[in-house]
């Protein structure tokens, strides 16, 4: 079976904004989302800025009744909002009282590290003072990986499959690709798919150690998410959710759903940590081949493509990203697609960051825009032959109809969505 599947809903919380009309504006302005965080000062953090949803307590209670507040992680939180934008952004009404379970929808929502304040604030403090009992009953839900995708199925009464995914930095992304081949090969009709990540330092407290997060912009943190510059010195962690309603383009017509775009071809693998790829690098064998075959299902020409929405996060490995997509797409510096980097306006929210920018990918489509990527004035050297496609200022472009949207996460894996804008009259 081979089922057409395509977008009808997104829900965000991003560190730029809270839904998705004031994430649109955002993404058109170049708006940044990343705040200089006092307690990582506090805790002596060489990178002391981040990307941090605002206003999260009261974000909250518009959603989500005061009791089942207090019963979850703001990790899981985020996720359950997104997810309830993207729901009625699809155009669904949700009962909390409704005893019928949907049996034709399901989420693969994922994360990529899991509720570490949880962990650290609450698990490891009681039960090494022998405290264990005193946790409360809700610590395990907090806590275990797939308490993200159980909260949306039991807020949405969703009877289809419900699970988590966890691939690094491209678990967003890795969500979206194994929900749409669920509703192609016909198990589902519509999926929920997308990422969270809370904020938290003992999250964000390995990549510190590792030299990985930017160092040199904490007084001037707008500054600091530097995608394709020169002076990207380490990408800025952040923090959100994302959601996106994939359906059978069958069941979204008989429905009369309003269709954002189409997903036309997607692939995820791994490079085995072989021919330069290790834990941390990505093996470029791995990631041009995943992007020659998430083109070869979308049946285009890699010629087709008219703009990247980048994975780029501001580190050593950005200008080699570029030159994987040339290799890919068999495309020179003269002939290559637009590209951009939305990091550079909300940093790296981790397992949310493939979701978060795939939604700003699909309004780009819907909209025929492309949003700037900002802090690259001083391109990078290897990337400067690029340079006329690098999206550094809005770019109104109705014309646009196809856009390609990767992720590269530890591990050496990868993932690529190949997306279609969803034109009116369209067979």
């Amino acid at each position: 079976m081979n089922k057409r599947v395509v977008i009808t809903g997104l829900g965000v919380v991003s560190p730029n904004a809270s839904n998705l009309k004031e994430f649109e504006s955002a993404i058109r302005e170049g708006r940044s989302g990343i705040r200089f965080i006092p307690k990582l000062e506090a805790l002596d953090f060489s990178c002391r800025i981040a990307g941090v949803p605002e206003n999260y307590e009261s974000l909250i209670g518009a959603y989500l009744q005061q009791r089942a507040i207090k019963d979850i992680s703001e990790n899981i939180a985020l996720a359950a909002m997104a997810a309830i934008e993207a729901w009625e952004d699809a155009g669904f009404t949700w009962n909390r009282n409704d005893e019928q379970a949907d049996w034709d929808t399901g989420v693969i929502m994922g994360c990529g590290i899991g509720d570490m304040e949880t962990i650290g604030n609450k698990v490891v403090p009681f039960v090494n003072g022998g405290k264990a009992r005193r946790m409360g009953s809700s610590v395990v839900e907090q806590i275990m990986c797939s308490g993200i995708s159980a909260r949306i199925g039991g807020l949405l009464g969703l009877g289809n499959q419900v699970t988590s995914n966890s691939s690094a930095c491209n678990t967003g992304s890795e969500a979206i690709i194994e929900s749409a081949w669920r509703i192609r090969c016909g198990r589902a009709k519509r999926m929920l798919a997308g990422g969270s990540e809370g904020p938290s330092a003992y999250t964000w407290g390995g990549f510190d150690a590792m030299r990985v997060l930017a160092r040199k912009f904490n007084d001037q943190p707008e500054k600091g998410s530097r995608p394709m510059s020169a002076s990207a010195c380490g990408f800025v962690p952040g923090s959100g959710a994302g959601v996106l309603i994939l359906e059978e383009l069958e069941s979204a017509r008989q429905r009369g759903a309003r269709i954002y775009a189409e997903i036309l071809g997607a692939h995820v693998n791994s490079g085995g940590q072989r021919s330069g790829g290790t834990m941390t690098a990505p093996n470029p064998s791995g990631v041009q081949r995943c992007i020659r075959e998430a083109v070869k299902e979308a049946g285009i020409s890699p010629n087709e493509i008219d703009a990247i929405n980048g994975h780029l996060t501001a580190t050593y490995a950005d200008p080699y990203e570029i030159d994987n997509w040339s290799k890919a797409l068999e495309r020179d510096p003269d002939h290559f697609p637009f590209i951009n980097s939305t990091k550079s306006m909300i940093g790296h929210c981790l397992g949310a960051a493939g979701a978060i920018e795939s939604i700003a990918a699909v309004i780009e489509l819907a909209h025929g825009f492309l949003h700037p990527s900002i802090n690259c004035e001083d391109i990078h050297p290897d990337i400067a032959p690029f340079e006329n496609k690098v999206v550094r200022c809005l770019k109104e472009y109705p014309e646009l109809k196809i856009l390609a949207k990767s992720s590269f996460g530890f591990g050496d894996v990868n993932g690529c969505l190949i997306l279609k804008k969803w034109e009116a009259g369209e067979k």
